[in-house]
């Protein structure tokens, strides 16, 4: 039954938002691969270590910058995998770079309501975060990476 309410709502949308969020759940499905490698093989691909991108968000890039996180957001729900923050936040970072936009990725640990550790990553871009947000205040960083347009 949800299936076929996603179908409906999927057929119902403009193609620019169907091709958006068919990026996304191909490029969720991606960063659940990089995920499974070890970070100090990644990490390279990710941008200037400790780095940061501006705060200041381009104007003409908010309203792409809010699709791509609805549509990361969306299809995150509709994945056979795991797509929870670090896979949620390097499939933003990718959906980003392709269209040539600058973002942030953090990486954090912290406390669960157990005491117990764990770990969170959020992505950011200009002063909009793209994911992860609703949790990030929990997370002291340990690690960033910026990724800068060439």
């Amino acid at each position: 039954m949800r299936l076929l309410h996603f179908l409906r709502t999927f057929y119902s949308l403009n193609r620019g938002m169907k091709l958006l969020l068919m990026e996304a759940y191909l490029e969720l499905g991606y960063a659940r691969l990089i995920k499974l490698l070890p970070m100090a093989k990644t990490s390279n691909s990710l941008g200037v270590y400790m780095g940061e991108t501006t705060y200041i968000t381009n104007e003409s890039d908010e309203f792409l910058l809010i699709k791509i996180s609805e549509a990361i957001h969306i299809m995150s729900r509709h994945t056979f995998w795991e797509s929870q923050c670090m896979v949620k936040a390097l499939a933003g970072m990718r959906m980003l770079n392709k269209r040539r936009i600058e973002c942030t990725i953090y990486f954090g640990t912290g406390k669960d309501q157990y005491g117990k550790m764990c770990a969170h990553a959020w992505l950011r871009s200009g002063s909009l975060y793209i994911s992860g947000a609703e949790e990030m205040d929990r997370f002291t960083i340990v690690g960033k990476f910026a990724k800068t347009v060439q």
